[in-house]
């Protein structure tokens, strides 16, 4: 897998809200033209895009905020976790109660609680700004 793209309007915040979960941010631009309309099979396209990188260097998350067409927003907005469709992406994390406090400062909020699975994990689900929700999971020795 290469990357995974999330269509986002307030670029800024969303990248802010990665990079504190410890991705890097490797490029940001704008992004229009021909080929981009027929590979996504839209028309008129204007967009600005973010690659972020994970920390290990081997996956990636792509953000857009189109300008034109207008983005449609899903309904209901902050849908639940058995709606059909990518639900969430999840990050191994080091200190998953220091993560959840830094994403907090980012608009984050708990979808539900931390709970443990087994002697295995530590795994929450948190829900940051326009309602992208990113799985965490901290192993346990």
């Amino acid at each position: 897998m290469d990357n995974v793209l999330i269509v986002v309007e307030d670029l800024d915040a969303v990248i802010e809200f990665f990079v504190e979960l410890g991705m890097t941010l490797e490029g940001r631009g704008p992004l229009e033209g021909d080929w981009a309309e027929r590979v996504i099979g839209l028309e008129k396209v204007r967009q600005d895009v973010a690659m972020l990188r994970t920390p290990d260097g081997h996956g990636k998350i792509e953000l857009a905020s189109f300008h034109t067409p207008e983005p449609i927003r899903p309904d209901p907005v902050n849908a639940p976790a058995n709606t059909l469709g990518i639900r969430r992406v999840m990050f191994a994390v080091d200190d998953i109660e220091d993560t959840v406090s830094r994403l907090r400062s980012h608009g984050a909020e708990l979808v539900g609680e931390i709970v443990r699975y087994e002697d295995v994990f530590l795994l929450c689900y948190v829900r940051g700004p326009e309602g992208i929700v990113v799985g965490l999971a901290e192993e346990l020795d």
